[in-house]
């Protein structure tokens, strides 16, 4: 499906650039060299075909004199080059008072390390460019932005034992993402729980999901499986939702008995 909100904030900084650019009676290959990118690069960007970095706004601000404007745009171009599911998803965490997540296959995107996460999409098949993974890890690592929010919104997790010990991105990687889980786990407003794999009783077996409850008051589910990504809005399966993740957390290790699990997994890989 085409990005209409990200192709329209393409369409117009291109615009501008093109604007500025005739002004200042430059063509496009000139402004390419003044710049240190080529004729082709700044058509591209011109045309909305080619996503500007931060860089490139800020040197064509520059020469073309446009008084910051084209560099204000840095943010807007920034969240265009986000999928527009990733930025679906992170308006609803950023206006949640409330966000508990249950995973199962890996550790959640919010708690990832900017190198686990890289390793998740080098694995995806088809196989993504070196853009699309970069532009994929980055939008992941902003979303992270939720744990700095004022006020504090409470984030809770349960882990998979599995996903503590699968050596995504090889040892040295989970080593540093496991002590990442540490560090966060240690947060007033975020508690991490572990599922160990000998329960017998799993609320949790028919997949993993997100809850959101968002400052209106309303309770969202989000549900993510292969090619496919969902908001659940309706009021009776997102109660549903909420029971099951009540009861997978209380079915879970407590946070301080995971962050003794986590440590203890942490010792066995170093």
């Amino acid at each position: 499906m085409k990005d209409e909100e990200a192709e329209a904030v393409l369409r117009a900084v291109g615009r501008q650039i093109k604007l500025w650019r005739e002004s200042a009676g430059l063509k496009q290959g000139e402004l390419g060299a003044r710049i240190g990118y080529s004729e082709d690069l700044v058509s591209a960007v011109e045309r909305a075909v080619r996503v500007p970095q931060p860089e490139f706004l800020d040197l064509a601000d520059e020469v073309l004199g446009a008084g910051g404007k084209l560099s204000a745009m840095k943010e807007d171009v920034e969240r265009a080059r986000y999928p527009k599911k990733v930025r679906d998803l992170k308006k609803l965490e950023d206006d949640s008072l409330e966000l508990g997540a249950y995973t199962a296959l890996h550790i959640h995107g919010l708690l990832q390390t900017p190198e686990y996460a890289q390793a998740l999409y080098e694995m995806r098949r088809p196989a993504f460019t070196e853009e699309e993974i970069d532009q994929h890890v980055t939008a992941r690592m902003a979303r992270k932005s939720v744990f700095d929010r004022v006020p504090r919104p409470l984030l809770t997790f349960v882990q998979e034992e599995v996903t503590l010990r699968r050596p995504v991105g090889g040892r040295m990687v989970l080593r540093r993402q496991l002590a990442h889980l540490l560090e966060v786990s240690r947060l007033r407003h975020v508690e991490i729980q572990v599922m160990p794999t000998d329960r017998e009783d799993h609320a949790g077996m028919a997949g993993q999901f997100r809850l959101l409850k968002l400052r209106n008051g309303k309770t969202l589910g989000h549900l993510e499986v292969q090619l496919h990504s969902r908001v659940v809005s309706d009021p009776r399966e997102a109660q549903i939702l909420e029971m099951r993740y009540g009861m997978i957390r209380a079915q879970a290790l407590s946070p301080r008995e995971s962050q003794a699990f986590i440590e203890k997994v942490l010792g066995e890989e170093t």
